[in-house]
């Protein structure tokens, strides 16, 4: 559990909790998706009661690779299946995860209204624009001010060892969605340079997934 990495420090010093869970050693992933998040699920349940004790609820939501941000409150209902690929709450008893392996994973949080959101962009998801989608959904729901927002962009997969690079577009997405320059954080990590995280194109498919949690 990462809470002191450095893109991580814009939201703590506003107020958040967050954490970036990194890979666990000893926990064999070399399994299909569904298999190797289950393996991991008892460390990622851990570290989000860590940053926000046992009276919180947390939300995860079924990656689809699509644009959809949903918003939630309350008591998770283990029974419903939520096709996003993000997930926004103003409820104070909330945390929100979303699991990652390449693909970014985006904080975003509102000090102003007290909402956050955290959204799981890839490449297709970076070209359906789901970072802007979110913030839409944010403004609509919580009347989020995007001039108001810090964003954080957690390790991803870059050039060379990615021919896309969504990276850069996330950055210009923030920005034409009107998030301050200064207040958007990329941790400019590539998941394949990087030994604490996973890996799906270095592990050819089979491997663990990361988790970006962030509360109020």
């Amino acid at each position: 559990m990462n809470e002191d990495q450095p893109f991580l420090i814009p939201l703590i010093k506003a107020g958040f909790r967050v954490s970036w869970v990194a890979k666990i050693p000893g926990v064999d992933v070399n399994v299909e998706r569904h298999e190797a998040i289950a393996r991991l699920m008892p460390y990622h349940t851990k570290a989000a009661l860590k940053i926000c004790g046992e009276e919180r609820y947390f939300w995860r939501c079924e990656q689809v690779h699509g644009n959809l941000t949903v918003p939630v409150a309350g008591e998770v209902d283990p029974a419903q299946s939520l096709g996003a690929d993000g997930l926004c709450s103003n409820d104070p008893k909330v945390v929100l995860g979303i699991h990652v392996a390449d693909c970014g994973a985006i904080y975003i949080a509102d000090p102003v209204k007290k909402a956050v959101a955290v959204v799981h962009s890839g490449r297709v998801g970076t070209e359906k624009n789901i970072l802007g989608e979110c913030i839409k959904v944010m403004t609509k729901t919580y009347g989020t001010d995007p001039k108001d927002l810090i964003v954080s962009l957690a390790p991803c997969i870059r050039p060379p060892a990615y021919e896309v690079d969504f990276a850069a577009e996330i950055a210009s997405q923030a920005l034409t969605a009107g998030v301050l320059t200064q207040n958007y954080h990329d941790c400019q990590s590539c998941t394949t340079l990087d030994d604490s995280c996973y890996s799906y194109r270095l592990e050819q498919g089979e491997t663990g997934r990361m988790l970006a949690l962030i509360a109020i």
